[in-house]
């Protein structure tokens, strides 16, 4: 598995493009792998996530993959194309050192959602068996990721009773599905997204491992599931 990131200059209008369609952005990521590669092995799957840094006005692509992408691409349309200033390191000596106990610093951006047996928006109470509607206020989406940890192997860390968990840049994103030169193809596709940054401990190392390369939620070829961490040192005051 590797783990890359690259810069987007949000000031040229294919960075721009990109950074409004997940579903551009999703085929942009797909085309730095040749046909021959699989994007879905036993180790791992393709996820990608934006990062925006306001204070820095800085825009950066994340990607986690079974093979080494090449942005090359991308950079001739959303980046700067004299300075190819991408990164890409192999994942597999930061799995390997993924142990119960180990405490990180996270962000995951997702897709919160819950299945409902009636839409009531549908009128007269209309069945939609198997229908899915994203968590709208921030302790139901907070509430999503507390309950899908354990299966995902870790525990968000608790402070004298409160999580750490930031939730932010909340927002319901809608665009439309696109062909090769534009064209556009299906339906709209609307979906909620949030953005978590939090501390974590480690409660199983294999279900751990498994969420960083296979994502957390739906989604996932839309920007939403991919979780990074960071090593932080263990404070006695976190329970």
């Amino acid at each position: 598995m590797f783990i890359s990131r690259i810069p987007l200059n949000a000031g040229r209008y294919g960075a721009q493009q990109l950074i409004a369609s997940p579903y551009r952005m999703h085929a942009a990521v797909e085309a730095c792998f040749p046909p021959s590669i699989v994007r879905q092995t036993e180790e791992g799957r393709i996820l990608w996530r934006l990062d925006f840094n306001k204070e820095s006005h800085s825009v950066w692509l994340y990607v986690v993959s079974p093979a080494k992408p090449d942005f090359t691409h991308i950079v001739e349309q959303a980046g700067w194309p004299m300075y190819q200033e991408w990164e890409s390191k192999d994942y597999t000596p930061v799995l390997n050192r993924i142990n119960v106990g180990a405490r990180f610093n996270f962000r995951l951006r997702a897709n919160p959602v819950h299945k409902v047996a009636h839409d009531k928006f549908a009128g007269h109470g209309k069945p939609q068996d198997g229908k899915r509607l994203g968590h709208v206020t921030v302790e139901q989406q907070s509430q999503w990721l507390i309950d899908r940890s354990e299966s995902n192997g870790f525990n968000v860390l608790q402070h004298k009773g409160n999580y750490q968990l930031v939730v932010s840049q909340r927002k319901k994103e809608c665009f439309q599905r696109t062909e090769q030169g534009g064209q556009r193809k299906g339906d709209k596709v609307t979906i909620s997204t949030v953005l978590f940054d939090g501390s974590l401990e480690v409660t199983d190392a294999e279900k751990f491992k498994h969420a960083l390369c296979f994502g957390i939620g739906r989604a996932k070829g839309f920007g939403c599931g991919l979780l990074t961490v960071a090593p932080i040192k263990v404070n006695p005051s976190v329970e």
